[in-house]
């Protein structure tokens, strides 16, 4: 289980959430960076970081707004605060990778612009007993254009108490080859891509949600609502005009501070 590499994965998406929230205004005449954009996630058993940015406006055309330095950032998690310390520009951290527990609720508070920015969040418990149907799948492709998708594989988890998961495809491959049909692409243009499974404990993959043939690695998450809402308000953000919507759960800024649990497995489709 290559832990690191899924790490990076996880925040190739929570970086590119974030940086619509980046780009968010208070309306359309305020081109001010009077609120830190805040992007953090909390993952057991590894070091926190909090990354500060300033908020930009639409008309900027940089991915982040600067980085917001020399702040004093603190995380509590009800019976111990600790202080994070900047590591480099912008970016806030805390190496204890013993800090974080599953059921306790996590808060991140700091002083900005004379106000106090605060946000939550709870680290789920890791996922339990995810499996897949089939570790390799083969397919044809239909001669018939208009044949509707075919089911290719069944993957399952516990979950009795209908929690948040998000599926995340990531085709390990050096070349890829076009299965060749229509493809429903939660994350346009990439070959990595995620699907919200509507808090159940099993999900089933049709061949129209893979872009292409070769070995996967399957990332199964265990997150809360926020990254839910933020997955969803990047769906239907198709334009500027609906950044005023993007939900946050920063108090006194933007951004989202979230906690996930994962576990991973492997699929090929050949």
């Amino acid at each position: 289980m290559e832990i690191k590499k899924y790490i990076l994965i996880i925040c190739f998406f929570i970086g590119c959430m974030t940086a619509l929230l980046v780009s968010c205004k208070k309306d359309s005449q305020n081109t001010s960076t009077s609120l830190p954009v805040v992007q953090a996630y909390l993952y057991a058993g590894h070091p926190l970081t909090v990354r500060l940015y300033q908020q930009k406006s639409l008309i900027d055309t940089a991915k982040y707004g600067a980085a917001i330095t020399g702040q004093e950032l603190y995380v509590s998690d009800g019976s111990q605060r600790v202080k994070l310390t900047e590591s480099s520009k912008g970016a806030y951290a805390y190496n204890d990778s013993t800090f974080f527990i599953a059921g306790k609720t996590y808060t991140l508070t700091f002083q900005y612009l004379s106000k106090e920015v605060s946000a939550k969040t709870v680290m789920p418990s890791k996922p339990q007993n995810f499996a897949t149907q089939y570790t390799t799948v083969s397919y044809t492709r239909p001669t018939d254009v208009n044949v509707s998708s075919d089911t290719l594989n069944k993957f399952s988890w516990d979950n009795p108490d209908s929690l948040n998961h998000v599926l995340i495809f990531d085709n390990i491959d050096n070349t890829f080859f076009p299965l060749g049909r229509s493809v429903r692409f939660n994350n346009s243009g990439s070959n990595i891509f995620q699907m919200n499974t509507d808090r159940k404990s099993v999900y089933y993959v049709v061949s129209n949600s893979f872009p292409y043939y070769g070995n996967y690695r399957v990332i199964l998450l265990r997150v809360n609502q926020e990254y839910i809402n933020l997955i969803e308000s990047n769906n239907l953000n198709s334009n500027s005009q609906n950044l005023l919507n993007v939900p946050t759960n920063v108090v006194n800024g933007l951004g989202i501070f979230t906690a996930f649990q994962a576990d991973t497995l492997s699929f090929s489709l050949n």
